[in-house]
């Protein structure tokens, strides 16, 4: 079970994960760009995926890692593009899912954590 806050953050990292993921598509068709482009946009977000659905802290740990390399890419294009929309909704995505991410991790180790000593406290066996 998780709490309030873990709650809230794993419902910002889902949304803010699901556009990012749909800001890349759009832009790779939008740029019409070659299918090992597509690969290389949305592969590295796809391969979290399993992972995310078995809430594995470890695959949003990594997540925010991957994050960097698409807020790198974003930054370059908001420098070159200023008011390209997709750009700033991309940004806007990942901004959130890095934080959203690292916050999940904090709180939900820290439930997870808490729920072993009580466990261990009481006597019982995981």
């Amino acid at each position: 079970m998780r709490g309030v806050l873990s709650g809230r953050a794993v419902v910002v990292v889902w949304l803010s994960w699901s556009v990012l993921l749909l800001q890349q598509a759009l832009d790779a068709w939008t740029h019409q760009v070659p299918w090992i482009i597509w690969m290389g946009k949305l592969v590295p977000l796809l391969l979290f995926l399993p992972g995310m659905l078995r809430d594995n802290l470890r695959s949003f740990i990594w997540l925010c890692f991957i994050c960097l390399m698409y807020f790198i890419v974003l930054v370059e294009r908001l420098f070159a593009q200023p008011g390209s929309i997709l750009a700033m909704i991309g940004m806007t995505a990942v901004v959130a899912l890095f934080v959203a991410s690292m916050m999940y991790v904090r709180w939900r180790a820290k439930e997870l954590h808490a729920a072993v000593e009580q466990s261990s406290s009481s006597g019982e066996e995981l």
